[in-house]
């Protein structure tokens, strides 16, 4: 990839000639606007629909029309161990070994389930640290696990807050906080990468210096996950949940994920609630009293494989196993880079990139703060056929994701707002 850009449709288009991913496109289906793929820019919050997912959810109707309830032995894909379809490819992505992973439940449910397990407050340690203006979800979430143990989420949950005039958090600041919390810290959740800002966190550091002081971490991967490459295994990290339906394009409400570390999911001792699918499964079928949990990540499944909900999953990964996040990183930090050089041209405008310029520090994501009108030229976005993201109160995000989206794509995202 060349070291200097053009504002130009030729540039673009010589840089898509030589993509070795711009065939993948073909793989998925756009959205129309008059007659012409849309320019979809939204898989931040909604992936697009692998070609591939009508044909698989044919084969699973068929196997259940031809074998009813034998197909949880006999579909070409039994219905039994259909979430063992995913452990293997699941940690390629996340950076886990397959025994600490597993597709499963949603993601808020996932993270209550993991709460459960790791934050086991005291009188004296029940500190929970994310960052302010986390993801609606995660932020009820962790309110009603420090309420549950009978905590003023007010007193209990210490929000991560940007300095003041500033969009993005300081990594010194970060660690000063957990460092500062001590002993009183029980356990730190916060987004791999944030939802808003598109920040990416270090996610190693992070984890280190809590586990200095004691605490256990968790990420909330749900815009990290298939957009930038995670090591969960090697840096430590305790838990982890996900989503499928962002990067992973599994589809509206798509089945969520789980990491556990081995350490943890190995031993029978650590707390999780308990579903027949999640115990041992050399007596899961004996229907006796007393759970015993599996000594994996699946132990936190709480019943078995939502097969219907799971066909778009496999869809998916079928694709990421023809390529890696390490390879889709490299188009990535170019489709960005090639994206913020052309905004750099539209002084015109009145917005911020909010997401931070190095690329080691942000995932497929731009978010654009507009200081005015910033709905009006999203709507005008939207007339002249860009699909993005309007995050209140005046935010635009856009991810051109390296999957499907093309160097063309983002060069015409360019040409339209200019007009705007």
């Amino acid at each position: 990839m060349p070291t200097t850009y053009e504002a130009s449709l030729a540039f673009a288009q010589s840089l898509d000639q030589v993509d070795v991913f711009y065939p993948f496109r073909e793989r998925f289906l756009f959205p129309q606007h008059n007659g012409k793929d849309v320019h979809y820019f939204c898989g931040n919050s909604l992936g697009l629909q692998p070609k591939s997912v009508g044909y698989l959810m044919d084969m699973e109707l068929a196997d259940w029309a031809e074998h009813g309830v034998e197909g949880h032995f006999r579909a070409r894909n039994p219905w039994l161990s259909y979430h063992k379809l995913f452990s293997e490819r699941l940690s390629k992505i996340v950076g886990a070994k397959p025994t600490e992973v597993v597709a499963a439940n949603t993601l808020t449910v996932n993270l209550h389930l993991l709460m459960i397990s790791f934050y086991r407050p005291t009188q004296t340690r029940y500190k929970i640290i994310m960052e302010a203006g986390a993801f609606p979800s995660d932020q009820y979430a962790m309110e009603t696990q420090a309420m549950m143990h009978g905590f003023d989420p007010n007193d209990a949950i210490i929000e991560l807050t940007p300095r003041t005039g500033e969009y993005i958090l300081r990594e010194e600041d970060i660690l000063k906080v957990i460092e500062d919390a001590g002993d009183s810290l029980a356990v730190i959740m916060m987004g791999g990468v944030n939802y808003y800002t598109g920040q990416l966190f270090n996610m190693k550091k992070i984890t280190e210096v809590a586990h200095r002081v004691g605490a256990y971490v968790g990420f909330d991967l749900a815009h990290a996950v298939g957009n930038v490459p995670l090591h969960l295994h090697d840096w430590n990290v305790d838990f982890a949940c996900w989503c499928s339906y962002k990067y992973l394009n599994s589809g509206p409400g798509g089945v969520g994920g789980i990491f556990v570390n081995e350490h943890h999911a190995s031993n029978q001792k650590v707390f999780r609630l308990a579903g027949w699918w999640g115990n041992d499964e050399a007596t899961r079928f004996k229907m006796q009293k007393g759970f015993v949990p599996t000594k994996t990540a699946e132990s936190w499944q709480m019943s078995n494989a939502p097969v219907f909900n799971m066909v778009a999953h496999h869809a998916s990964l079928d694709i990421y196993d023809k390529t890696s996040v390490s390879a889709l990183r490299e188009k990535s930090e170019e489709l960005t880079g090639y994206c913020t050089f052309l905004l750099n041209q539209l002084t015109n405008l009145p917005f911020t990139i909010i997401t931070p310029s190095n690329p080691n520090e942000r995932g497929c994501q731009l978010s654009l703060l507009f200081h005015e009108k910033g709905k009006e030229i999203f709507d005008k976005l939207s007339q002249n056929g860009v699909i993005a993201d309007w995050r209140e109160p005046n935010v635009i995000r856009i991810a051109p994701v390296p999957l499907y989206n093309t160097f063309e794509d983002v060069y015409r995202f360019y040409e339209i707002l200019k007009t705007c």
